[in-house]
């Protein structure tokens, strides 16, 4: 049985921590210091207690990419922590056309090919994140993974999982 994910809904769908750690390329560990530091908690649902599992939004898992890059880059977790911050205030649709800019120690919001050049030229930046090409790699990502709204499972591209577990759930009405 499918049922049609709306455009509402794709934001509202929740991804459980292996998910998100698959599609954003994090251990596990990563995700849950992170989350217990209050880096980035998830923003569809929290864990409380043990046994409950944590649900992370695409948004969430945005971030949780872009903060393993500028990782990567080594960027410190306290400049990292900034930039989160400011991400997170930003609107969904402003998010796709920043690209972060960065020398290791400072991070840059750059939102014009023209700010970027301006920053080169000032001899800072030494690598750039678009955050509209990773955009694009997490939605790739999420396409084929499994997430849930309102306890069903679903897939980004709207169809109900149908796996044996999600099958034996529906059969039992939980």
């Amino acid at each position: 049985m499918t049922s049609p994910v709306t455009p509402e809904d794709q934001n509202e769908i929740g991804y459980r921590g292996a998910t998100a750690c698959a599609a954003a390329g994090i251990s596990y560990r990563q995700l849950d210091y992170w989350a217990r530091t209050g880096l980035l908690e998830p923003s569809v649902r929290t864990a409380s207690g043990s046994g409950t599992a944590r649900l992370y939004g695409f948004r969430d898992i945005l971030v949780l990419k872009i903060v393993k890059r500028l990782l990567d880059a080594g960027v410190s977790l306290q400049n990292i922590r900034t930039a989160v911050n400011h991400l997170r205030s930003r609107g969904v649709v402003e998010l796709e056309s920043i690209t972060l800019m960065s020398d290791g120690a400072s991070i840059y919001e750059c939102s014009s090919p023209d700010e970027i050049i301006d920053l080169l030229q000032g001899g800072q930046g030494v690598f750039g994140i678009a955050v509209g090409k990773v955009w694009h790699e997490v939605e790739g990502s999420l396409a084929t993974l499994q997430g849930e709204i309102n306890g069903h499972a679903v897939t980004a591209s709207g169809a109900e999982s149908n796996d044996e577990l999600s099958l034996r759930r529906k059969a039992k009405g939980a």
